[in-house]
């Protein structure tokens, strides 16, 4: 018996005011910036405090994991769950990924400060949902902030046509 939610459903994580289908930055402080600003308004808590916890994490070494995608993640006091925002860049942008290549898909996934394995949970989520290759096109492909939010709310990519 499969649970009525997939596994590739990130749904839960995203609203569909999180997606943002051609975020324009230079560069990757810019793109934390904005993406702490957007962030912010979703759970109402200061967009300092979030960039200052996506800098001090990138400081531990990239979040960039290859395939021109990024993963920055953060703890934050006051949250009570985990929020995903995903923005495709109108241009990518150099992110010190482990393979050079330049980042033009951002997960960001914020926590709450006490969440250990909840964390590890989603995070592991969503790279294994960014891993797969037909999945990333169609995010590659979407023209619009809904069909990108469509793609991650019905988990669908593997049985699409």
């Amino acid at each position: 018996m499969t649970d009525s939610k997939s596994m590739d459903d990130l749904g839960d994580l995203l609203s569909p005011q999180a997606v943002q289908a051609a975020l324009a930055v230079p560069n990757k402080k810019a793109l934390f910036q904005q993406l702490g600003g957007i962030a912010s308004k979703l759970v109402e808590t200061d967009a300092r405090m979030i960039v200052d916890r996506l800098v001090e994490r990138e400081r531990l070494g990239s979040t960039g994991f290859g395939g021109g995608i990024a993963i920055p993640h953060g703890k934050i006091e006051g949250l009570d769950r985990v929020v995903g925002l995903f923005a495709r860049l109108a241009q990518p942008i150099d992110f010190a990924a482990i393979d050079d290549l330049p980042v033009d898909l951002v997960f960001l996934l914020l926590s709450p400060a006490d969440a250990g394995v909840e964390h590890l949970k989603a995070l592991a989520r969503v790279s294994r949902r960014m891993r797969d290759k037909a999945f990333v096109a169609k995010l590659r492909g979407a023209g619009s902030d809904d069909a990108l939010y469509a793609l991650f709310a019905t988990g669908e990519a593997r049985h699409a046509a």
